[in-house]
């Protein structure tokens, strides 16, 4: 019966669709015989005249197409809505200037999810990890996480990519930040400015940094494209696409993370 009924609403949708197409172009002929009439008369389009309708709740609702949909919506919403993991308290990127624990949470998962990845691709290791602040798109609140919840922190399709800088262009990122002093995450590279806001110490997995040297560093797609003005990309030895979605990594990191408490720390701050 429900084979029945779906083959029943699949005809429906395509012989509406058939309608209107066959409307469009009955419109489209009546559109052009007016123009090739007026182009006899010597007549010109003068005016175009439009109206708006917008898709609101007072749009009749088509049933057979709504009992069409509905399975496919509760389906999708069941697995949005299912449990992966728990926050310990709320976690929003306004909770610091410098490093915050959503920003912290994000960039090292990042590292944990891909870091094997781009291991067992190159045999190398990621350097160290920069996203965007503004790339945190809600908060993650107190108790249970979702899959939704991933959705809304990372609605974007922003993926992984590990960019291969010269210590040049490191120097240039660690300059943007310190000039920023915005709660870009980062994980990895520890920054630490001074109270008239100049560097006072960078290192690398607590190495200083050696600016002759080149570093492995893991950033989304939109920042490697020049994204926040972070043009220090632009002039990369080797790009590697790790085809890994930052909304999936979060998905992944929570559903193997029963808890999460991240916490702000020292990677950037401020001495006073």
């Amino acid at each position: 019966m429900l084979c029945t009924n779906v083959v029943k609403s699949t005809m429906l949708l395509r012989q509406t669709f058939h309608n209107i197409y066959m409307t469009y172009k009955l419109f489209t002929l009546l559109i052009c015989l007016s123009f090739l009439t007026a182009c006899k008369q010597d007549a010109h389009l003068y005016k175009i005249e439009a109206k708006q309708i917008n898709v609101t709740d007072s749009l009749e609702i088509d049933e057979d197409i709504e009992s069409f949909i509905k399975p496919y919506r509760v389906q999708i919403n069941k697995n949005l809505d299912s449990v992966i993991s728990y926050a310990k308290e709320t976690y929003s990127k306004s909770d610091g200037e410098y490093n915050t624990a959503i920003g912290n949470l994000m960039v090292d998962a990042v590292y944990e999810q891909c870091n094997p990845i781009f291991k067992s691709r190159t045999n190398r290791d990621i350097d160290f990890v920069l996203l965007n602040h503004g790339g945190i798109r809600a908060i993650i609140s107190e108790g249970n996480i979702t899959t939704r919840t991933a959705y809304e922190v990372m609605p974007f399709e922003n993926a992984v990519v590990v960019a291969k800088l010269k210590g040049e262009q490191v120097k240039e990122l660690i300059s943007y930040l310190v000039t920023e002093k915005r709660a870009h995450p980062i994980a990895k590279l520890n920054l630490v400015i001074d109270k008239d806001d100049q560097l006072y110490s960078a290192t690398i997995n607590d190495k200083p940094i050696d600016y002759n040297s080149t570093y492995y560093v893991a950033t989304n797609d939109y920042l490697y494209n020049g994204g926040d003005r972070m043009n220090f990309f632009k002039t990369n030895d080797s790009l590697y696409v790790l085809d890994y979605k930052i909304r999936n990594v979060l998905i992944d990191y929570f559903s193997k993370t029963d808890t999460i408490a991240p916490k702000q720390d020292n990677r950037f701050i401020k001495i006073k």
